[in-house]
């Protein structure tokens, strides 16, 4: 049954509030464990009971982080690179170009810095080398160095990590395996396909930190004092969010604590990445996924493929500014090709229809830094896996994103193992690829098929889900403060989302290009603010814009606006249905 009686909101959804079991584990925690109504639907959402909810309210790192060497070849790994420490021997890095890649590498550059160490840094360009560790530049790197740790990437990567002759290999990654290792010193994967996979959460700098947490054990046992790891945890929790790994178990402890260790503005480089995105309030989640994520990795997609890693490493004030401002500029052009590539993809893919399992585009000349953005937005509008393809000649590079419960990075190994692709892999929620021009048709249509059996495309646009209603004069900045207690919010750890109903649009202004800005009412005193970002995309920005007094139902999720040092409560609106 349908929430609010919205069989079709303005976005052709279904509103979905709460099962009556979530709605009675709600009153049984309000009366248990003492909580505000708010705190309680959402740990009843999260399955948390009432025994449980001071612990999940306050995530000990100490209490929640893994035990390393649960991990396989991690005790080998740290043995190796702290052999290397001690020996003074030579370090090289190799990264890959996105955050989670860019935050691994400054965890091992860091450290090894007040070990009293210089690493090299390398990181592949996206167009001329692609994804991972390549066989000119492992022959190169193994030339001038004793030791190379391949970070976010390195798990399929046998033939380069053979040809690094003469030096020792060591992966951190967390993308799939496949059903071999390369033949190196330690592949530290929770997704290797001999790990249980209770792990498979971690992104690479969770992978990373934990190598650092058994390296630092190591040096205890020696009687030798590492460095400090707490300060180290606000690159893990950047690099979580950003990634969208699932903000479960021990990625909530990261992320919580890193997001402590980042208020406190002691990494130049976070702290002038924070200037230029304009953030003045301490930070968040949203703020790791959607404004200095996007910075960090536009290096990578568009620019210099080793800016972000630079930016997160560096000690010194005057070239993070330098740095950030950079980065800052290349997404505002990442964001205008994206723009263009979005329009002519949605397009296309329309055409070839958005109900099928697999909602894809491809496109000559487009740009492959922008295609996993823009797979994004295609996945988001269809609710369906959607790839999106950049060729330049015979030869596409393109990207993936999925929908809950189906496995994209599987498939795509599937795809590459039956040699329909001449390349790719990933991971549930995303993936990468490579295909010839000639094998494009065939490969989009046997991905359709493998995606198909795992239930992909039998569902209509996604229902919106809906933690409760709430009216105006309720939604404070003490609520907000008492719901992000149940946080952090991210993948598989939603923000509650209220719909508040039956509200008047008292003003309704455009904002840049897509966007809309609302002022609601109750008709009786109280009033909300809200920001619909992408609303002119489809039909809502028209319609609320042109409401001609009409009340509407609005659902979103509540955040606090900052300005000149003063705080409100906004509604960030994500839908709208007439109110009959």
């Amino acid at each position: 049954m349908s929430f609010l009686g919205v069989e079709q909101s303005l976005s052709g959804r279904r509103w979905v509030g709460p099962s009556a079991d979530v709605e009675r584990a709600t009153e049984m925690l309000v009366q248990q464990a003492g909580l505000p109504r708010a705190v309680c639907q959402v740990l009843a959402r999260r399955g948390v009971p009432a025994m449980e909810a001071p612990g999940f309210l306050d995530p000990k790192l100490k209490e929640l982080l893994p035990d390393p060497r649960a991990m396989k070849d991690m005790e080998a790994a740290a043995t190796r690179f702290l052999a290397a420490v001690r020996a003074k021997q030579r370090i090289a890095v190799f990264a890959d170009y996105d955050v989670d890649g860019g935050s691994s590498a400054a965890l091992l550059l860091v450290w090894l810095r007040q070990m009293g160490l210089q690493a090299t840094l390398y990181v592949p360009d996206r167009i001329d080398e692609g994804y991972g560790p390549n066989v000119p530049a492992m022959q190169d790197l193994a030339a001038r160095h004793d030791l190379i740790i391949c970070v976010d990437c390195g798990t399929l990567s046998h033939e380069p990590i053979a040809a690094a002759k003469g030096a020792d290999v060591i992966v951190l990654d967390h993308h799939l395996g496949g059903e071999t290792l390369p033949d190196c010193a330690a592949v530290v994967n929770p997704n290797r396909q001999d790990e249980s996979g209770d792990l498979g959460y971690l992104c690479a700098a969770g992978v990373v930190f934990l190598m650092l947490v058994e390296a630092g054990r190591q040096l205890r046992e020696a009687g030798v004092t590492g460095p400090d790891l707490i300060s180290l945890l606000d690159l893990v929790a950047l690099a979580t969010v950003a990634d969208v790994a699932p903000l479960i178990g021990a990625n909530r402890a990261l992320v919580r604590q890193g997001l402590k260790v980042m208020a406190q503005r002691q990494r130049p480089g976070l702290v002038a990445l924070s200037d230029v995105a304009r953030m003045d309030s301490a930070p968040n989640s949203y703020h790791l996924g959607f404004l200095l994520g996007p910075r960090v990795n536009a290096g990578g997609r568009i620019g210099q493929a080793d800016l972000g890693a630079r930016l997160l490493s560096t000690e010194s004030p005057h070239e993070a500014e330098a740095l950030s401002q950079r980065l800052d500029e290349l997404n505002t052009e990442r964001r205008d090709i994206e723009n263009a590539v979005r329009a002519a993809a949605m397009e296309q893919a329309e055409v070839r229809g958005l109900d099928a399992p697999l909602v894809w585009a491809a496109g000559e000349g487009w740009h492959p830094g922008v295609v996993g953005i823009v797979a994004s937005r295609l996945k988001e509008a269809a609710n369906r896996p959607a790839i999106v393809i950049g060729f330049d000649g015979d030869e596409g590079k393109g990207s993936g994103r999925s929908v809950s419960g189906v496995d994209l990075g599987a498939s795509i190994q599937r795809l590459a193992a039956e040699g329909l692709l001449v390349k790719g892999g990933g991971h549930k929620m995303a993936a990468g690829l490579t295909v010839m021009r000639d094998q494009l048709e065939p490969a989009m249509a046997r991905l359709s098929e493998l995606l198909a059996k795992q239930g992909a495309g039998d569902s209509g646009p996604a229902d919106l889900k809906l933690d409760g209603t709430l009216m105006p004069g309720a939604a404070t900045v003490d609520l907000i403060e008492q719901i992000e207690k149940a946080g952090p919010f991210g993948a598989s750890a939603p923000a509650p989302r209220y719909a508040l109903p039956d509200l008047q649009v008292r003003f309704a202004k455009r904002v840049g290009e897509s966007h809309l800005k609302l002022s609601l009412s109750d008709g009786v005193g109280a009033g909300l603010d809200a920001i619909a970002f992408g609303a002119f995309d489809g039909p809502m920005g028209e319609k609320l814009s042109n409401h001609g007094g009409a009340r509407f139902h609005f659902a979103g999720r509540l955040e606090v606006n900052t300005w000149g040092g003063r705080q409100s409560v906004q509604l960030r609106l994500e839908d709208a249905a007439e109110a009959n």
